[in-house]
């Protein structure tokens, strides 16, 4: 069975938190690439931004379900979702809209572990370390392209 290091791609694009969304977005299309990890200054992966978070970015502003009484608005939803919306659509940089903390896996972890966390966790790109350094990556096409090595 193909291992993480069978499959993953060494030469790993990055990003950290001050890159802005649009250096973002220009770099995923020129390299046609789903997510990046992003490192902090010690470049230890601290997160991963993909297409999705990015379309997540451009969704409309969700306006929350209220109800008057005695001239008090109370909010039937949760506040924080609110919060998070705002925060959401008023983001520049990386560091707004990543996944955080990063799942990542060792470069001896199996193919068939690797595509249960993707397809459990909805996440697609998945950072390989190893003594917490590094060493790849690995997307949706790493998965499918270890079927022609069965």
């Amino acid at each position: 069975m193909p291992k993480a290091s069978d499959i993953m791609t060494k030469e790993v694009i990055t990003v950290t938190k001050d890159t802005s969304i649009r250096e973002l977005a220009q770099l995923l299309l020129q390299k046609s690439i789903n997510g990046t990890p992003v490192v902090d200054d010690l470049k230890s992966v601290i997160g991963v931004v993909c297409e999705s978070d990015l379309v997540e970015f451009n969704k409309p502003l969700h306006i929350p379900t209220v109800f008057v009484i005695l001239d008090s608005i109370i909010p039937i939803e949760n506040p924080w979702r609110l919060h998070k919306d705002f925060k959401r659509i008023s983001a520049t940089k990386v560091g707004d809209i990543y996944s955080h903390p990063a799942m990542v896996v060792e470069p001896d972890t199996d193919v068939t572990e690797i595509a249960r966390i993707m397809s459990d966790n909805k996440f697609y790109t998945i950072p390989v370390v190893q003594d917490d350094k590094l060493v790849g990556v690995i997307g949706k096409v790493d998965i499918v392209k270890s079927l022609t090595l069965l």
